[in-house]
């Protein structure tokens, strides 16, 4: 008999004996700690921010910062550096709470300042601001050295933040000017210069684009202008197509077919509203087609008047496909404009144009019915 496997006499453990029971505990000190690491691991990738880090989404930049036990240090969600495990990660909502938890600032990421999506974000604010102040829009090499880009990144940074050209920024800009000034100038010239034109070819050029008529009839309230409309019934209730010169002007829809008349009267005070004539059967026929069936599509030109914004949200609208939704956040993520939801919904109020341009496939985030300019 191997008297070193038993127990001494008297009651003293053996060294052999001793030894087992601490490999037991160490085995068992490790399965807790591996449960633990487990359960941890588990709380931190159910939680939405996890997937923000796994993503590297940079616009979660700012809105929480994560440390890593592992390394010390404390970093944005979009962190360039190798995936933390798990159970190594931990939430903050603030560098100051990252801190004072004993954590230091990842020098890649450097989440204390601002990021550089925030710091393009500010240059190109701060071009905008210039523009809008300049009756011409400066040259891009004058606006690169402003910003201290280059030209190339100025011009790509700046479309992907605004969802325009520098000098498509600043062509919007002098349509709003003109359209400002015409409405409290008595004199067309006036505006010209006022908006910042230096010649008249290039505002009526820029005009007539932009108000849909001549720069006189707008100051008058769309007199000179002539509009025709006809009015019917469909699925929806009564529906009012409107065309001018240049294409679809309006699509109003409602239970009354009076009241849609008033309502395009308000649109268009000054216009001459010519009804029911023959020859637009065919037009309103095509707009009840694509309420009926929507995923014919609607092959008509489309006058769509609006600002800068409002015809690229109203275009991000016309890319939904038929049969889907769409948040106002997917919408302003669409354009490039991802905390610009509001302003969305408000372009989708301004929408004259009903089903053509759908701005009723956009709804709540949840997918429930919001607000619809024509009745949910």
């Amino acid at each position: 008999m191997d008297k070193s496997k038993l127990k001494a006499r008297n009651g003293v453990p053996s060294l052999t004996y001793l030894a087992k029971v601490e490999m037991w505990d160490a085995k068992k000190l490790a399965m807790t700690k591996q449960t633990q690491n487990e359960k941890l691991a588990a709380k931190i990738t159910s939680d939405p921010r996890w997937r923000s880090i796994v993503a590297r989404d940079k616009e979660s930049d700012g809105k929480f910062f994560y440390s890593v036990k592992s390394t010390g240090v404390y970093c944005r969600p979009s962190c360039g550096a190798r995936l933390a495990r798990p159970e190594n990660v931990q939430f903050f909502p603030t560098t100051e709470g990252a801190e004072k938890a004993g954590f230091r600032e990842c020098k890649r990421c450097k989440p204390a300042g601002l990021s550089l999506t925030e710091a393009n974000r500010a240059k190109i604010e701060k071009v905008c601001r210039l523009i809008e102040r300049c009756d011409e829009t400066p040259s891009l090499e004058k606006l690169a050295e402003y910003a201290g880009m280059s030209v190339f990144h100025l011009h790509r940074t700046f479309k992907a933040v605004t969802g325009l050209t520098p000098s498509g920024y600043g062509a919007a800009q002098r349509t709003k000017r003109v359209r400002e000034i015409l409405g409290r100038s008595q004199s067309v010239t006036d505006a010209i210069y006022g908006a910042g034109f230096n010649s008249n070819s290039r505002f009526y050029e820029s005009a007539n684009k932009a108000l849909g008529m001549t720069p006189s009839s707008f100051r008058d309230g769309g007199a000179n202008t002539v509009i025709h409309f006809a009015i019917a019934e469909c699925s929806l209730g009564s529906i009012l197509v409107a065309k001018s010169a240049r294409g679809v002007c309006a699509v109003l829809m409602g239970d009354d077919p009076l009241q849609l008349a008033r309502d395009l009267q308000d649109q268009f005070p000054k216009a001459d509203l010519l009804g029911d004539e023959s020859g637009y059967e065919d037009l309103v026929a095509k707009v009840i087609g694509l309420i009926e069936r929507p995923g014919v599509g609607l092959d008509l030109p489309l006058d769509i008047r609006g600002t800068a914004f409002q015809r690229r949200v109203w275009q991000a609208l016309q890319q939904i496909p038929v049969g889907t939704t769409a948040s106002y956040a997917d919408i302003a993520k669409e354009i490039g404009m991802p905390k610009a939801v509001r302003a969305v919904a408000q372009a989708c109020r301004a929408n004259a144009l009903a089903v053509a341009i759908p701005c009723h496939r956009v709804v709540r985030n949840d997918g429930t019915l919001s607000g619809y300019r024509w009745g949910v």
